[in-house]
């Protein structure tokens, strides 16, 4: 990321620190806008999300993967990546961490974490905007 240490810290306060975050997706198809709450954790520029590979948020990522996002005197646009299944060994690191962050609902019956189509999602911040206490910090 290119921004100073100060705007990651207060990103961090903000969003990381094992949080479970409620955001705005917003993706595009045809040149439609559609928005959605998600559920997501914040590590290091990056938001992470539990989704289904089918979705209609992952089918218009696949044709752009540029998305806007917002949350607490923040807005950004990042890009969108499909980290593959969930389970996969090379998730296990991030999974373990989105579980204690979603711990609260994760085991609710709503995700399948047998079928392979569960994955995550990753936003790495692409430009953002993010103020505190009359300084704009600009990625």
């Amino acid at each position: 990321m290119n921004w100073n240490e100060q705007a990651e810290i207060i990103m961090t306060e903000r969003f990381g620190n094992g949080k479970d975050n409620i955001i705005p997706l917003a993706t595009l198809e045809n040149e439609v806008p559609y928005v959605r709450y998600v559920n997501a954790y914040y590590e290091e520029g990056s938001f992470y999300i539990i989704t289904h590979a089918l979705s209609n948020k992952m089918r218009h990522i696949q044709t752009s993967p540029t998305v806007a996002i917002a949350g607490d005197w923040f807005t950004a646009h990042a890009q969108g990546e499909s980290l593959g299944w969930f389970c996969d060994e090379k998730n296990r690191l991030l999974a373990e961490k989105m579980k204690k962050a979603f711990a609260s609902w994760i085991d609710n019956g709503h995700n399948d974490f047998s079928d392979k189509n569960t994955i995550i999602l990753r936003l790495e911040l692409a430009d953002a905007v993010l103020l505190s206490h009359g300084t704009r910090y600009e990625l």
